[in-house]
């Protein structure tokens, strides 16, 4: 009988508010901020991304909340394997380190360039 591998839980360098963009599905190429960051039991990460991979969804009216029905348009989740980083100075995505300063503080840095990430400062 083979061994079961146990499931290893992502590493995910994205953070909320960081700049993203898509590197595969629908909507290649296009940019936004993250607006939340999903980790699941099993280990994977979910981001939801601002204006990308919009869906409709079917809302039913509920009077309680003075909420009307009809079909919305709303983010979706993406897989984390999905988006880079984005790197304004060079206009691409990048991979992100880490990286110890001088003075002790541990920061974010682009891999490509060495700049470090906007959101930590």
């Amino acid at each position: 009988m083979p061994a079961v591998k146990a499931k290893q839980a992502v590493k995910c360098k994205i953070k909320k508010g960081d700049e993203v963009i898509l590197i595969a599905g629908k909507d290649k190429g296009k940019r936004g901020k993250v607006k939340q960051v999903k980790r699941l039991a099993d280990g994977r990460v979910k981001l939801l991304v601002d204006g990308v991979n919009m869906v409709k969804k079917h809302v039913k009216p509920n009077p309680n909340t003075g909420e009307q029905g009809g079909v919305q348009s709303r983010e979706a989740f993406l897989d984390v394997s999905n988006v880079k980083a984005y790197n304004a100075t060079a206009n691409k995505g990048d991979r992100i380190g880490y990286r110890v300063l001088e003075d002790g503080k541990k920061v974010r840095y682009y891999k490509s360039t060495g700049d470090v990430v906007s959101s930590d400062v």
